[in-house]
C-alpha cells in the first residue's frame, strides 16, 4: 500500500493546510493524476499521484493543518479500500485528524459523610484560563525543544525556556514563540481548547473578555499569517538601522524615457522599479559584503546576487526574486518582473522562485 504525504515545498517549509480533496476514498486514480489541494505559507497547489490505483484511505480532513511528512492518503488495490495502513505507527497521522475524544465523568461512590443533606450550597470552582505567555509552566520532567538559534535569541533577551510555551511541532519553541513571550502575547490555544474566563459570580463564561479599546480577533489567512510570523521574526532577529535621504530621480527617468522610445516596436517597457533592482544589484556587486546573511553565527556572502520583488495578490503578499540581477539587461529584468507578477497572481509560481 502507498502512501501520500505532506509535501514538503521549499527550505522553510514546516506545515500545510489541506484545502480540497480531488478525490474521493474509492477512486480510481493514475499517476500524475490531482488528488488534493493544499496551501502552503506562499502558494496553493495540487499533490499528483505517484502511482496508480485506488485511493485506498483519506486521513486528512479538509481545513487540516498537518506537518510536512505527515500520511495524508493510501493507495492500494481495490478490495484494500477502507483498509487502515499496516504498520502505520499513531505518529504517522496528524492529532487533528483524529475526533477528540469526549472524557466521561468518573463514577462517584457517595460515603455516610457526603450523604449528608448540605446546609450552605457550593460554589463550584472556576477552571483555570489557558495559560498565558507569562503563566505557562512546562510540566516536570517534560523535555525542552529548541534549536541552538532559539536558545541564543531567548539568552539575548533574558528569557527563561522553561516558562515559554512552544507551538511548533511536538512542543517544539521556535522563533516566533521568542517574539510572542517578548511582546506578552499569549500562545495559539490547541485545537478544540478555549480560555475560560470566571465571572463575577464565579461562574466560567465562554464569552471573550472585553478590555479597553480592544476589537474582536480576525480570521487571518494562512498567508497573511505567515508575513505577521516573518516581519515579527526579522524584527527580532536582525539589526535594525534607518537611513533617510533624498534622492533626485530625474536623471533616472529622463534616461527610462529614452530607453522606452527605443523600445516601443518591440512592446517592451521598463518600469522605474526595474532601475531600482538594476541598481541594487550593481551596487551589491561593488560591495558583495553587504550581499551576505548572519545565520547560527556564522556570516555567509552569498555568491549570485538575486533581488525579490514583492508583489500583491490576493489576499497578501508574495516576493519572489529576480537571479542574478547584476548580469541582466533592463529589458530582461522588466520581462522578467512581468512574468513573476502574471504567475503570482494566478498561482503558478514554483517554491524555488520565491524561497
Amino acid at each position: 500500500m502507498g502512501t501520500v504525504i505532506m509535501p514538503k515545498m521549499g527550505d522553510a517549509m514546516e506545515e500545510g493546510t489541506l484545502l480540497k480533496w480531488l478525490k474521493a476514498a474509492g477512486d480510481e486514480i493514475a499517476e500524475g493524476d490531482p488528488i488534493a489541494e493544499i496551501e502552503t505559507d506562499k502558494v496553493t497547489l495540487e499533490i499528483e499521484a505517484q502511482e496508480s490505483g485506488f485511493l485506498t484511505n483519506v486521513l486528512l480532513e479538509e481545513g487540516t493543518t498537518a506537518a510536512i511528512g505527515t500520511v495524508i492518503a493510501t493507495i492500494g488495490p481495490e478490495d484494500e479500500v477502507g483498509q487502515a495502513p499496516e504498520g502505520a505507527a499513531p505518529a504517522d497521522f496528524p492529532a487533528d485528524a483524529a475526533p477528540a475524544q469526549k472524557s466521561e465523568p468518573e463514577p462517584v461512590v457517595a460515603s455516610a459523610e457526603s450523604a449528608k443533606p448540605e446546609t450552605t450550597p457550593a460554589t463550584p470552582a472556576p477552571e483555570p484560563a489557558a495559560p498565558s505567555a507569562e503563566t505557562f509552566e512546562r510540566a516536570p520532567g517534560e523535555r525542552l525543544r529548541a534549536s541552538p538559534l532559539v536558545k541564543r535569541l531567548a539568552e539575548e533577551h533574558e528569557i527563561d525556556l522553561a516558562q515559554v510555551a512552544g507551538t511548533g511541532p511536538g512542543g517544539r519553541i521556535v522563533k516566533v514563540d521568542i517574539a510572542d513571550f517578548v511582546s506578552g502575547a499569549k500562545p495559539a490555544p490547541k485545537a478544540g481548547a478555549r480560555a475560560a474566563a470566571p465571572s463575577a459570580n464565579g461562574q466560567v463564561s465562554d464569552a471573550p473578555r472585553s478590555g479597553a479599546g480592544r476589537g474582536k480577533p480576525v480570521e487571518l489567512s494562512r498567508m497573511r499569517r505567515t508575513t505577521g510570523k516573518r516581519m515579527t521574526e526579522s524584527k527580532l532577529g536582525i539589526p535594525h538601522y534607518y537611513v533617510t535621504t533624498n534622492v533626485s530621480m530625474t536623471a533616472a527617468l529622463d534616461f527610462r524615457k529614452t530607453v522606452n522610445a527605443s523600445l516601443e516596436e518591440s512592446g517592451d517597457k521598463i518600469s522605474v522599479n526595474d532601475l531600482i533592482v538594476k541598481a541594487a544589484a550593481l551596487a551589491l556587486r561593488d560591495h558583495p559584503e553587504a550581499n551576505a546573511s548572519w545565520e547560527n553565527g556564522e556570516l555567509y556572502e552569498h555568491g549570485s546576487i538575486d533581488i525579490n520583488i514583492a508583489i500583491a495578490i490576493n489576499g497578501g503578499l508574495i516576493a519572489p526574486f529576480v537571479p542574478s540581477a547584476d548580469t541582466l539587461s533592463l529589458r530582461a529584468i522588466s520581462r522578467l518582473a512581468r512574468d513573476l507578477g502574471t504567475r503570482a497572481r494566478e498561482g503558478g509560481l514554483t517554491p524555488e522562485e520565491y524561497q
